[in-house]
């Protein structure tokens, strides 16, 4: 309980009580406070912190997103000078504020460490380790909304012209037509892939499963693919070298750099398929909902983050419907 807490509780009560009462119930509200910090300050930030990574690992969150956890809040209790269950708004204002100041940052993100700070300190509010959380008063930082790069049909085409090994097809195909996350396709095995149906069963973030569907182009090029393939490793998506190891995230982010420069197409990495396929498919009339459920996002926000519709598109519908 801080003073701006107890200052408050006793405006309240200034009306119900004399001042005896009013001077008894300060000095009841002033112990109480000394205890909770004695409680309180009983466990060092450190500990609070990984006592909070520990809960999120339980709650299912990635390694990445406990990476970014652990380092963002590891940097502001590294310039805090005090326990963090006593940090109040002003003391996280100014970390924000030095924060991008220091390092150059853009404002997105800057905001994206305000989100994680105030992760933490939400929790520390649950777990009753402090009574307000002081992220309350510090709102979402406003950034300008930038529209994020798709492929065009024809730098579709060229690349997969381009693919001379039918590995490297089957995974332009994967990720043109799933829209799957590149660390969820290189998860992928065998016994995932029902032809029959063109789906897959994908591993999404936190260990959510859900199943996503493939083109027939997909399902031609994968099939011979995997039947040139002798190896006993149950992956989808091996190295090319002996002993054949399942492919790697970092390895489709090369292969398609490479293929990028070789048919001059601009920003060509894996995560750009997933927005192409979004776009493409709110585009062509896709509830937003089934985008939602495809991609595996958990708020339909993130959906409309990933897909901007064409603008030719908008002029289209004005002319049909206002012009």
């Amino acid at each position: 309980m801080n003073q701006e807490t107890i200052n408050f509780i006793l405006q309240r009560m200034v009306v119900f009580l004399d001042n005896a009462q009013m001077l008894k119930l300060k000095d009841i509200l002033d112990e109480i406070a000394r205890q909770e910090d004695t409680t309180l300050l009983s466990k060092s930030s450190e500990e609070l912190l990984e006592m909070f990574l520990a809960t999120k690992r339980l709650e299912g969150r990635s390694e990445n997103t406990l990476f970014l956890y652990r380092f963002n809040i590891g940097k502001m209790l590294e310039k805090a000078e005090k326990n963090v269950c006593v940090m109040n708004t002003d003391d996280v204002r100014s970390y924000l504020s030095s924060y991008q100041e220091n390092n150059g940052v853009s404002k997105a993100t800057v905001d994206n460490v305000r989100r994680t700070l105030s992760s933490f300190f939400r929790w520390l509010e649950d777990e009753n380790y402090i009574f307000k959380s002081p992220m309350r008063r510090i709102h979402k930082i406003k950034t300008s909304v930038t529209v994020k790069e798709t492929y065009s049909d024809e730098e579709l085409e060229r690349l997969q012209d381009e693919c001379k090994a039918l590995r490297n097809l089957a995974i332009i195909d994967m990720l043109n037509s799933t829209g799957v996350r590149v660390s969820e396709l290189v998860s992928l095995d065998l016994d995932d892939i029902d032809f029959e149906e063109r789906e897959c069963i994908v591993l999404g973030k936190g260990d959510k499963e859900r199943i996503v569907y493939f083109d027939a182009r997909t399902k031609i090029h994968l099939q011979k693919y995997l039947k040139m393939r002798n190896d006993p490793n149950p992956a989808l998506f091996v190295s090319t070298r002996s002993p054949h190891h399942r492919l790697k995230s970092g390895g489709v982010e090369i292969m398609l750099k490479k293929m990028g420069k070789q048919t001059n197409v601009t920003h060509c990495y894996p995560h750009k398929f997933r927005r192409t396929m979004a776009t493409t498919a709110i585009d062509k009339g896709m509830p937003v909902e089934q985008v939602q459920r495809l991609l595996g996002h958990d708020q339909i926000d993130t959906t409309m983050q990933y897909a901007m519709v064409k603008q030719s598109n908008v002029k289209i519908s004005h002319k049909r419907y206002i012009g």
